[in-house]
Formats: C-alpha cells, structure tokens, sequence
C-alpha cells in the first residue's frame, strides 16, 4: 500500500507540475504578448517617426540610404509577424500556448533588436551624384565619336584603368564623358557610375563626401581626410566602379581621397577631365586627347545651333563659313558664338561680326587667351550695358554654384543693374528676360532646382559654365573693376598688392575668412559692393573697418556669425542694401536713420531681438525681410505706415507677439507688391484671410501657417501649412490661391474636410500633401452642395502629390452619387509615395478625369496592387485611353499585381518613358503598341527608354507584354 501511495503521489505531484506549468504559460504568454504589443507600438512609432524624418531631409541630389531602406523592410516583416501571432493567439489550444509563448519571446527580440537600429544618429540620406542612375542631361555629340569610342574601349577593356581626357577649355571633355556617362547606364558590368565636378580649388573633404554619397554610404563628418580615406577606400573595395572626375585642376593622390587603384583585379575605372596633361601624367592615366572639330563637324553645329535657314540669305553661306573657322573647332565658342548670332539675316551685321571676330582672334596670347577671346566676342555683342553687367555678376557665385531666378535677379536689382522700371514686378520681369537672353546664347546653363521634399521645380535655376565664369573673371572682370575671390579657401582678405586697379564690386563668398582688418588698402576707397557671406567663422567687424567706404552702396554678411554690426555703418549714407540673411548669432544692429538711400533690409531668420532704431526713418526702403526672426517679438506701432515706398514684406505674426497688430497697418502701405507672411496657427491665419480679402486680391502672396521652416516661392499666390493641428475649424483659403503644400497636419481626414474649397480659391493648380497620418482619402464626395463646389474648385487642379500618407486608401470617396465629371479633369501630373493604405490608384469611374495625365508616379506603396481598379463587367471590354501620358514610373511595389485588368489594355501612343522597378509580382505590362499603316505592330513614336533594376533581367524575360521583342533596343538599368 505504501509504494502504492508513493505512486498516487507522485503522480499528483506531476500533475500539479503539469497545471501549475500551463497555468504559468498561460500568464506568461500573455505577459509576453502585452510586451510584444508594447514594444511594437514603440517600433511603429519610429517607423512614423522615420519616414517624416526622410521627407524633411531629404533635397536636391540626395537619396535615402540603403541601410534604412533595409531597416523599414524589416519593420515590414514584423508587423506581419504580428499579425500572425495576433491570429495564432485568438485560436491557440491550451496544451500548445508554451510553444506560441516561445515564438513571442522571440518576436520581441526581434521587435527589440529592429527598435535600437531605427536610431540612426548618422542620418536617413546621403549625398547622391548626378551619375548615381540618373541621365546627365547633355548636348548630341558631333566629331567626337573616335574620341568617344577610344574611350569606351578602355572603359570595356581590361588593360588600362586610369584614363585621363585631355584638352583645352572649351573642346568638349565634359560633353564626351556625360555621354559616356549615360552610356554607361545601360552596362550591367559596373555597380556604380559616379559623376564627380571637382571644385576648383580641390577640397578633399567634399570629394570624398561626393564619391561617398553616390556609393550609397556617409562618411563621419568629424574625422580627419586621413581617416575618412580609409573608410571611403573600404566602402569602394567592395563594389566594381567607375568614377569621373570632372574637370580637375591640381595634382593629387588617389590614396589621399581614398580611391583604390582601378586595376584588373578589382575590374574598376578612374576618368579624370582635366586641361592639363601633367594632372593627368602625375595620376598615371592613359592620356586621350579631345582634338578641335574638323571644318564640316564646325559647320554642322553652327547650323544646328544657329539654324538652318540662315544659309537661304543671299551671300551669306561664305561669311558663315569663315565665322565658324575663326571658331577653332571649339564647340563652346561655337555654340555661344551661332547662339548671339541666331535671328540675324542681314548680311552686313554677319561681316561686321566676321571684322571683330578676327580682331580678337589675333590678339590671342595663350591656350585660355585662344577660348576666352572667342567667347569675348559674344559678350561683346550682348545689346546693352545692363545686360553685360548682369552676365559678368554670375562670376560673383562660386565655380558650379545653381543659382535660383528669384536669387540673381534680386541681386541685380540690389545693385542697379536693373533699374528705372515703375514697380518690382516689372523689375523681376526684366530679369527673367535677361536670363532667357543668356541663356538662349549659351552664356548661362539651365538648371533643374528641388525642393526640400525632393519636388522638382523644373528648370528654375541656372549656372556658368566654368570656362565661361573663368573668362568673365580673368578676361572682363577686371576692366569693370571687379575682383573675384570666392570659394578659395582664403582666411583673410587678400592684401594690397592683391588688389584690382580701383576695385568697385569686391566678392569674397564662400571662403573661411575668420576676420578682416581694421581698414581696406586705398585701392578700395572707390569699392560699391562688398560680398563677404558664408563665410561661417567671420564673428566681427572692427569699428574703423567702414570708416573709408563712402561709395558702399550693396553689403553682404549673409550666413556669417557676426553678432553685431560696428557703429559706423551709420555713416554708410550711399548705402543701397544690407543683407544679414541667416546671421542667426547677429542680435543687435546700430541706428539705421542715416541710411536714407537703403532700398533693401534683408533680415531673414537672423538673431535680432528689436528692430533696429531708426527704421521708421528709411524712406526709400523698399524690401524688408523679417520672416523667421524667431527673438523678434514685435514692431511697434507707427514704423510701417512710415515704409511709404515698400514694395516686398516679409514678416512672421507668431501668436504670443504683437506683430498680428501690425496686418492693419500693412493694408495701408499702398506701393506693397508682395506679402510673405508666416502665422503661428490657423485661428490667426484665418483671422488675416477674413479681414483682408480685398487686400490680398491686390497684392501677391506666399502665406505659411505653423512651424513653416521657409516659403516655397513658386508662384505669385502659395500657401504652406505644416505641423497644425486640424480641430472643428477648416482653413479658409485666400482668393486667387495656385499653390497648396500640406505637411504633417494632425487630424486631417481629407482635403474638403480640412480647407474650405469655395470658389475664391478656383484657381488652384498644385496641390501637395504629406506626412498626414490621419488623412483616409483626399476628396470625400457626396449629393450636397459643397460636394459640387469642391470639385469645381480642383477641376483646375494640374498637380497632384501625395507623400507618406500611411491611411489613404482611396483618392475619391463617393457617397450616394456618382462622381461628377469634372473632378480633376484637368490633371497633368500625379506622385504618390509611401502610401502604404492604398490598394488601388485610379478607379474606373475617374478614368474619364484623368485623360490629361502626363505623367504618373507611384513609389512605395507596400499595399498597392493595381494602378487601374478593375470593373465588374467582362473584363476583356476593358481598353484605358490615356493620349497625354508621357512617363509612367512604378518602384518599390512589392504587392503590384497588375497594372490593370487580366486582358484589359493600356493605350498611351505619346509615352516616352516607362521605370519599372523592385516590382517582382507585377507579371503583365499592358501597354498597347499601335500599329504601322501595314498593320504590323511598332514601338511608341515618342519612346526613349524602358527601365529596370540591374537584377531584373530574369523578372524582364518572364514579363508578358505584347511584342515585347520589339522593345529591347529601349531597355536600360538602374545602376543599383
């Protein structure tokens, strides 16, 4: 009985073991369960946290580095690890929640693990060159080609890894190589092609940053180049390369940057660009000198340039002819010389031209002398001196530098180059002109500017051409008194013997100037502008050093760390122009009344606290800018009614200052042009856009309401919203409104639900919106009233952007009618990114509003599964027209399907290019091929590439596309 009861006992040891373990699995999954629910909360917000982060840094040239695009991969897979315990937890038997506990004990690790590598102290983007998969647009090559192919071949070949391209300014380096460069996109040999301008003085800091960047990692600011070397070296030995280094003035070594060798092991390749053969002899390259055009490769793009009509003047054909061989087979003096001769027909002015051309070609001394002399001759027949004038003050920005519009024309304006004009608008007109003056004859280049969120204001900005910023430097400069001296590292001003023969315009932007003297050498004494900004150390001005400068009439001290302004600036009575922008350690100015003749105060995001005393004294101030003056806290009542002649204001009425008081007395300034004005929140912004309805239909406008970090500046009538939080109350747009930014506004479920879209704002064109964690679709449409308003006023709406809107999950949402018509019927361009809620873009009953589309851009989209919903109906009827569509781009669609229906087709005859990419589910691309007249099937008329990643040729084989054979020749590569 004994053993027996032993036996009983142990037996009810066991099962009470037995209980009490499943008992404490029971506990302990839920504890573990509550901690995975806790922590992935945490992980979630970061995520959130993250992706608002990249939209506000990433800009111009800058992508999102790998590793964090890696890490919200992961987050990806853990919340559908979530959702799967989730399910498993609700439908778990007892016996088996011990193994269920284990798996969640080991989902929050990873939860854990995932979490503490979303910090990324380092930054969420890098440095992007031109060349990392993008097109450098660029000019058709004529006559280079031998010279093309002999370095195409040791690019392809394994011989030589060291190239250098030699030749004088101006025969066509740079032209070669970017189409090399956009060549090279279509090899799938290379990793990487980096596009590197090395800036003239060589700074190894900046191309190290560069090369860096475009290999898709960030080297730590705070190391010395020695160390930094070596970590860039380690990052390219893991890749196959090629790297161009444009236009390379100074010796260097590559081990100094960090390159390694290019040799046949590593299979990489160096191109260096460089006038000087000993650069490229000290770095060891194979030499490949640029030969001058032959005479008939001349002639040909002369014409192409000039125009072909010009040869049906009489007697004209022979002076052309000696025209372009006075040209020397450079291509830039040829494009800038036809470029100032095009829409000239009288014969007379061709040989006045062809007498002062050879005048300055015999005076030529040296190899510069021989190009600058050329393109002197196009200067000189600029038409005006005010013209010439403008063009020599781009000299004044550092070499490279893109400049906005709005930036040089109001320099321009600044120092009277433009002037005598009966308002600023007409001002900012004529400059416009200008530019497209200097553009149109190759004296500027174009420029495609950014956005702070990545947005492409298309060709807004423009630069020199180096060659050209060096002969307006060296070879006019001088005669005009100008002297130059920016980004050339200097620490100090340049002495007396460095000086130009009676200096007027003096530009030292860009340097690292700790201090200046307590005078200027007489040379100076005549000096009218002096531009000192970025130079970020500069932190005081002596009290003497204004002391001779009675001609000053522009200063510059922009973005320096000056603290305060010496006394006897007040004395500076021929004085035109203050800019402090960005002087952010700047809190006290002296008294400014003595400037009576001060036509611009640009105080922008400067330190001051109290507006300098004496403003209300500057009569024929005509531009002042106060916005983002954070410590400024009011203007007091009676200085601005006394700006009888101000044309621009820039002020912030931030909700605790007394500057909201101050609107009343800006509706009185009566000369007033433009407004940009920041408030605090919408109560306030609403309050203005109520009270001064009038006075905003007189006046253009760029409005900005929250933490607005500055103005867009891309039309005459723009509003920015950002970090507001939207309660009952909707915000009331302004009349005549064209640009609509939204960005992380709290509670905002849809557009019409957020603005109140009523017919003052029907004229909006863009519309963007982004960082929206609420918003659930854009438009919700209904039978009322206001529905029908709402869709009158974005029927004008031609830009559609939508980023990082984690709920949306439908653009239009209709309820108890049918969508009207006309809702964005006139729709040229839509980008959605990272909307990771929609499923479907565009539904079948918007089809008929989106036939305008020219352009549609989904990227990122982790729930998206088709662009075009499918019907009901048979779905063999289904034919989508699209006529105006020229790009279609789908990237990072993990979840695309289809791009429409199973059979339904896609007709888009105006297509030029199509990029498709990490899109691994998408199996069919129904874009339909029209048909020749003998009903054979043909690529699009207006098609220029297809592309792919690199990795997806095996994806591009299985794909169905219709006589897809026929598209081959178009298919290129994303290089990453």
């Amino acid at each position: 009985m004994e053993a027996f009861g032993e036996i009983l006992r142990k037996f009810g040891d066991t099962i009470r073991d037995y209980v009490w373990k499943y008992v404490d699995c029971h506990r302990k999954l839920e504890e573990d369960l509550n901690e995975f629910r806790s922590e992935f909360q945490v992980l979630k917000r970061r995520k959130i946290d993250v992706k608002s982060r990249i939209r506000a840094e990433v800009h111009s040239g800058q992508v999102v580095k790998q590793e964090v695009r890696g890490w919200l991969n992961d987050v990806r897979k853990v919340e559908k690890d979530k959702q799967d315990i989730e399910e498993r937890a609700r439908r778990v038997p007892y016996l088996k929640r011990a193994s269920l506990d284990k798996l969640v004990r080991e989902k929050v690790d990873v939860v854990k693990r995932t979490k503490e590598r979303g910090i990324f102290n380092e930054g969420l983007v890098i440095e992007r060159a031109p060349a990392h998969g993008n097109i450098i647009p660029t000019e058709n090559l004529v006559g280079e080609i031998s010279t093309k192919e002999e370095i195409w071949g040791y690019l392809m070949g394994d011989e030589v890894g060291m190239i250098g391209v030699c030749g004088i300014g101006g025969v066509g380096k740079t032209t070669i190589m970017k189409n090399l460069h956009n060549d090279l996109q279509r090899e799938t040999r290379f990793q990487n092609v980096i596009w590197v301008t090395v800036s003239h003085p060589l700074n190894v800091f900046e191309l190290q940053k560069k090369i860096a960047g475009a290999m898709g990692e960030r080297l730590r600011e705070e190391e010395e180049v020695m160390m930094r070397a070596a970590g860039l070296m380690e990052i390219m030995r893991r890749k196959r390369y090629v790297v161009i280094l444009d236009d390379v003035w100074q010796k260097f070594s590559l081990t100094e940057v960090g390159i390694p060798d290019p040799n046949v092991q590593n299979g990489c390749k160096v191109v260096v660009t460089s006038r000087s053969i000993e650069v490229c002899s000290y770095l060891h390259c194979k030499i490949v000198k640029v030969k001058p055009l032959s005479q008939e490769e001349s002639l040909k793009l002369f014409l192409d340039t000039v125009g072909d009509g010009v040869l049906q003047v009489p007697g004209l054909e022979e002076v052309l002819k000696l025209i372009v061989k006075e040209c020397a087979g450079l291509p830039l003096a040829i494009v800038v010389i036809a470029g100032s001769m095009r829409g000239v027909d009288d014969v007379n002015v061709w040989r006045n031209a062809l007498t002062e051309l050879q005048d300055r070609v015999r005076s030529v001394k040296d190899a510069n002398d021989e190009i600058f002399k050329r393109l002197r001759f196009s200067f000189d027949r600029l038409d005006s001196l005010e013209v010439k004038n403008c063009f020599l003050y781009c000299s004044f920005f550092q070499e490279d530098y893109v400049f906005t519009r709005r930036e040089l024309i109001e320099c321009w304006i600044d120092e009277g180059l433009i002037d005598g004009l009966p308002n600023r608008e007409a001002h900012c007109n004529r400059g416009h002109a200008i530019i497209d003056r200097l553009e149109k004859n190759f004296l500027l280049e174009k420029e495609t500017l950014w956005s702070s969120v990545g947005i492409s204001f298309g060709s807004a900005g423009a630069k020199m051409h180096d060659v050209v910023r060096d002969m307006a430097i060296i070879g006019i400069g001088p005669e005009f008194g100008h002297m130059i001296k920016t980004g050339m590292n200097l620490v100090e001003l340049p002495d007396e013997h460095g000086w130009v023969k009676d200096t007027k315009k003096l530009s030292l932007m860009g340097n690292n100037i700790l201090k200046v003297p307590l005078s200027l050498p007489p040379k100076s004494l005549s000096l009218s502008t002096l531009i000192l900004s970025d130079n970020p150390n500069l932190s005081k001005i002596p009290e003497s050093f204004f002391g001779e400068m009675l001609a000053l009439k522009v200063l510059d001290l922009s973005s320096t760390a000056i603290e305060t302004l010496p006394n006897s600036i007040s004395k500076l009575e021929n004085l035109s122009a203050l800019r402090l922008q960005h002087c952010m350690k700047l809190k006290y100015l002296p008294p400014l009344a003595n400037l009576r003749r001060l036509k611009k105060l640009d105080l922008h995001e400067a330190g001051i606290e109290v507006v300098p005393q004496g403003m209300g004294m500057l009569i024929s101030l005509e531009y002042l800018d106060l916005l983002f003056c954070q410590n400024l806290k009011e203007i007091p009542t009676g200085i601005l009614p006394n700006l009888s002649s101000l044309q621009y204001l820039g002020v912030c009425c931030l909700r605790e200052s007394k500057i909201i008081r101050n609107l009343e007395e800006v509706s009185r300034l009566k000369k007033l042009e433009t407004l940009e004005c920041q408030f605090d929140g919408i109560q306030d912004f609403n309050h203005f856009v109520n009270k001064f309805k009038d006075f905003q239909s007189a006046i253009a406008y760029s409005l900005g309401v929250g933490t607005v970090r500055d103005m867009v500046r891309q039309s005459k009538y723009e509003l920015v919203i950002t970090e507001c939080e939207i309660r009952e109350e909707c915000v009331v747009l302004p009349n005549n409104l064209e640009d609509l930014w939204i960005a992380r506004a709290k509670n905002m479920r849809s557009l019409n639900k957020t603005v109140m879209l009523e017919m003052e704002a029907n004229e909006l064109r863009r519309c963007r919106i982004s960082v929206c964690a609420e918003i659930e679709c854009l438009v919700e449409l209904d039978s009322s009233s206001s529905s029908s308003l709402c869709c009158a006023v974005l029927d004008k709406v031609e830009l559609l952007e939508l980023y990082m809107l984690p709920k949306l999950c439908e653009l239009v949402r209709v309820e108890g009618a049918a969508t009207p018509p006309h809702v964005f019927s006139n729709l040229k361009e839509l980008d959605i990114c990272g909307c990771s809620g929609i499923s479907k873009l565009l539904s079948l009953e918007l089809q008929q509003a989106f036939r305008t589309l020219e352009v549609i851009t989904v990227n990122e989209c982790d729930q998206m599964e088709e662009i075009i919903a499918s019907s009901d109906s048979d779905a063999s009827s289904d034919k989508f027209t699209f006529p105006k569509l020229r790009r279609l781009i789908l990237r990072y669609l993990p979840k695309l399907k289809s791009i429409c229906s199973a059979k339904g087709v896609m007709v888009c005859d105006s297509i030029e290019g199509i990029l498709i990419g990490r899109c691994r589910e998408l199996k069919r691309i129904p874009v339909q091929l029209p048909l020749l007249d003998n009903g054979q099937p043909s690529p699009p008329p207006h098609l220029r590439e297809i592309m792919i990643d690199r990795d997806a040729e095996e994806w591009w084989e299985s794909v169905e596309w219709d006589n897809k054979n026929l598209l081959r020749p178009f298919l290129k590569y994303f290089p990453w």
